[in-house]
């Protein structure tokens, strides 16, 4: 744009007078002439007052275009107040409308503009020209355009400065309807110019139609081989990503100059297109073109997105050889580069060669230790770099530091970031407030991310994210559905596909099928399904709320599934007790080629465990340890100590755990822990148990598993010496407590509870229930009231038991013939278990019920889990 006005301003304008503005020297020599003509006195004085006129009206224009030469405005636009119309060349005026274009002098721009109007000069194409330029300028593109309108303005520079400032201002709408202005205008050549200013537009508006049909306008008008145009159609077809059109277009270049060459590499490695990007570099080396600063950052970029070291150390020379090792993008993207590959001894290296170090390479080198999980070098340069080198972090360096302290879980380093954060008075900043909610959720800490929510003046749908997102993982799933609920309700943001991906979880947590369904519609309205993660996610609550069928029909549905969608499939069928259908998905999957990884074998063999599978479990341990290669973790341990447990080979369970080549923790002992309750083996429970507590002293579950086993061997007084040991240690037992979702409300029961508004009708219910049971050789499992006393009071003991209370409700309030979902956050009882297979065969409805180990689907009498539980 400077290089147009200085264009403009260096030109110069050939004053001719005419006839009727001679100088005094020619009219002189015109009465020199006329020798025989006699004058007068009063003759003489005539031609004087001519001759003082017309040096009037030389002087103005003179003394003008002096002042404009000299830049003095001031002094042209007070001269221009005093100067009469008359006096005035229009040529004159250009040169002031110039001036003003060259100084961006707005107020004095318009001043001359209205002298213009108002003495009515005629606004040929030239003065329309200064006056567009003018208002171009100083920024007044409204009046530019109206110049435009009222003018027939003939040279296309002027167009293009003008389509030019409107893109820069952000209105490409405008720039490309002044474009087809010009194109309608007939008369006005374009250039080159010209196709680059609008393709531009065309980009940013994302209208590939539009490019396209620009495309084939300059390849009408011959243009197609200028390299400038070339360049603009190149970044048009990269930034809409249109690849294949951009390297046709690079492709069919006669002339590539070292731009063209940078687009089509940075374009490649933008688009995630790596292999191809670098593959043009080569190109680019073998053409013989040279490269520059651009070249090299773009191709570090990309050797780091595909962890290319090598190649990146290669290039690394490269630089180093061509002399642009020291520039300060160069440092800073080959540490990146060295930091992403996972190469920090290189990183480390480069870092300390950086002589003028900025806060871009501190960063960089912060998420580099961030990456490597060296929390503590990260924050211990956080802290030096402010400390040592007088470096004040930005907004991304402090993000990188708290995504550290975020993955590495160091929620009192993450405090002190916090609190420098509220010393140097960016609390306030919306991508820092983003980013400290999410160190403290992934801490476990949600007051303090609460506070962080509260406390934003200013919100956006990431920061609702992050808090629905946090509140889900760390088990507070009625507080996700209630914000989940107020976003809904403030209808200031649109929950997008990250929403519902954090949001599904929650509904899952609860069993809320009603909520989950509720979000089902949202997600179908909105076309969110198309997103894979969505859909997963999708799966994974239909799986956990009990709706298994939905959940594989919606599986089915998936275009493009990936590992986890596979996995979160097997996982729901393995936890319904569907062994034998998540092993055929299994194979299925593989035959898919798909390669599993450990949590895939981690679902198939929990399936295996919860459906009594023996050998296929172990056929697929095998296959894990030997084919895939893959190193057995606890978690896999644990599923095939819980497989034995359940099925009673108890022996060999524990002689297992101790061949482990790894140490054994808590959830491996605690699954043999739970066989031994489950076959009634109070001595081996004992010796396990023992294991357990030196472990996980703190954990009340195993105490309480322990005391159950001795209360349903009778063995009262090792109830009492236990119950003793959890009061010495201060620890307290989670009381068990099922809900059930009806009408879209959660209605929470704990055992004994008689707070419900329906509890005599649940009472009543549960007393006929069991009085039909007697009548058909029932009897009341009352080992399972984990109580000393009378057979009645344990009998008793066990209608108050939560998941009875929970059924009962479903059966008297929810439509008939609708499916009852109840959830437990303990194991399920057999006496509970016994009863819900009996009401599901008197009342004829199906009851899903979930505990902690697996989900039990009871219908005419029978459960889906066969025992195995």
């Amino acid at each position: 744009m400077a290089m147009l006005s200085a264009n403009f301003s260096s030109s110069s304008f050939s004053f001719v007078p005419s006839r009727r503005f001679q100088t005094h020297k020619e009219t002189a020599t015109v009465t020199r002439v006329r020798k025989d003509t006699t004058f007068s006195k009063a003759s003489l004085r005539t031609p004087s007052i001519e001759n003082r006129d017309l040096q009037t009206v030389t002087d103005a224009n003179t003394r003008l275009r002096r002042l404009c030469e000299s830049g003095d405005l001031d002094g042209v636009v007070k001269l221009l107040r005093v100067s009469p119309k008359r006096d005035i060349d229009p040529r004159t005026l250009c040169s002031v409308l110039q001036l003003c274009a060259d100084t961006r002098s707005l107020k004095h721009g318009r001043e001359v503009d209205s002298f213009i109007r108002r003495n009515g000069f005629a606004i040929d194409s030239n003065m329309g020209s200064k006056l567009a330029l003018m208002y171009t300028n100083c920024g007044d593109l409204r009046e530019a355009r109206r110049v435009f309108d009222q003018v027939k303005i003939e040279k296309a520079l002027f167009w293009n400065i003008l389509m030019n400032e409107l893109a820069k201002a952000g209105d490409f709408s405008g720039s490309i309807e002044l474009f087809t202005k010009m194109m309608g205008s007939g008369g006005v050549v374009m250039d080159s110019y010209t196709f680059s200013c609008v393709s531009k537009s065309f980009s940013s508006l994302r209208s590939v139609e539009g490019g396209e049909q620009l495309h084939g306008y300059v390849l009408k008008l011959g243009f197609g081989e200028c390299n400038s145009v070339g360049n603009s159609l190149l970044a048009f077809y990269l930034k809409n990503g249109r690849v294949g059109s951009a390297r046709k277009v690079f492709d069919e270049m006669t002339e590539r100059d070292v731009i063209s060459w940078n687009s089509m590499i940075n374009g490649y490695v933008s688009k995630g297109l790596t292999e191809q990007g670098l593959y043009v570099f080569v190109e680019m080396l073998c053409s013989g073109m040279e490269f520059d600063l651009a070249t090299v950052v773009s191709v570090f970029a990309g050797c780091a997105d595909s962890c290319l070291v090598s190649l990146g150390r290669a290039v690394h020379g490269i630089g180093v050889k061509a002399c642009i090792s020291r520039e300060d993008r160069f440092c800073n993207t080959l540490l990146d580069m060295y930091s992403k590959c996972g190469d920090l001894d290189s990183a480390k290296a480069v870092f300390a060669e950086v002589s003028d170090r900025s806060v871009v390479s501190y960063t960089s080198m912060i998420a580099g230790y961030a990456r490597e999980g060296l929390a503590g070098e990260a924050v211990k340069l956080f802290a030096e770099m402010e400390e040592e080198e007088g470096i004040s972090p930005d907004v991304y360096t402090v993000t990188a530091v708290l995504n550290c302290c975020a993955r590495n879980r160091l929620l009192e380093e993450g405090k002190r970031v916090h609190e420098w954060i509220k010393e140097n008075d960016m609390g306030f900043d919306i991508f820092l407030s983003n980013a400290l909610m999410d160190m403290y959720a992934k801490c476990g800490s949600m007051k303090e991310a609460e506070l962080v929510f509260s406390d934003m003046p200013v919100r956006d749908i990431i920061s609702w994210n992050t808090i629905i997102g946090g509140y889900s993982k760390n088990c507070y799933a009625n507080e996700a559905l209630s914000l989940f609920n107020l976003l809904l309700e403030e209808k200031r943001f649109v929950p997008d596909e990250r929403t519902v991906v954090c949001v599904l979880p929650a509904c899952a947590s609860l069993s809320a099928f009603d909520k989950g369904r509720e979000i089902h519609g949202y997600i179908m309205r909105n076309g969110y399904f198309r997103d894979r993660h969505v859909a997963n996610s999708l799966v994974d609550m239909y799986a956990k709320c009990g709706a298994l069928l939905l959940a594989r029909l919606l599986f089915d549905e998936i275009a493009s599934k990936d590992l986890v969608s596979w996995t979160v499939m097997i996982a729901g069928y393995g936890m319904h007790g569907f062994g034998k259908e998540a092993i055929a998905l299994f194979n299925q999957k593989r035959q898919a080629g798909i390669v599993p990884d450990e949590i895939s074998f981690v679902s198939v063999l929990y399936a295996c465990s919860h459906s009594g599978l023996v050998d296929e479990g172990w056929r697929f341990f095998n296959i894990m340890r030997h084919e895939c290669k893959i190193e057995p973790t606890l978690e896999h341990y644990a599923c095939v100590v819980d497989m034995l447990a359940r099925t009673g080979d108890l022996s060999k369970a524990y002689r297992f755990i101790e061949d482990m080549p790894i140490p054994p923790d808590a959830t491996i002992w605690g699954a043999l822990l739970c066989g031994c309750r489950i076959h009634h083996d109070v001595k081996l429970a004992e010796k396990v148990a023992e294991r357990v507590f030196e472990l996980e002293p703190e954990n009340t579950g195993y105490y309480v598993l322990m005391a159950n086993i001795y209360a349903e061997a009778e063995k009262w007084e090792e109830v009492k010496r236990l119950r003793k040991r959890i009061g010495q240690r201060g620890l307290r037992k989670n009381p068990g407590c099922s809900w059930i979702e009806i009408k879209g409300r959660v209605n929470i029961f704990v055992a004994g509870d008689s707070s419900h508004p329906e509890t005599e009708n649940i009472e009543a219910l549960l007393r006929r229930v069991r009085a039909r049971m007697r009548e058909e050789g029932y009897s009341p499992l009352t080992k399972y009231a984990l109580i000393d006393a009378e057979e009645m009071e344990k009998e008793e003991a066990l209608c108050g038991h939560s998941e009875k209370l929970a059924m009962g409700l479903g059966i008297l309030t929810s439509g008939h013939g609708k499916i009852i979902r109840v959830a437990k956050n303990l194991r399920v009882c057999g006496d509970c278990h016994e009863m819900a297979k009996f009401m599901s065969k008197l009342t004829r409805r199906e009851i899903v019920l979930r505990d902690s180990n697996r989900f039990h689907h009871f219908k005419d009498g029978h459960c889906s889990c066969r025992g195995f539980w």
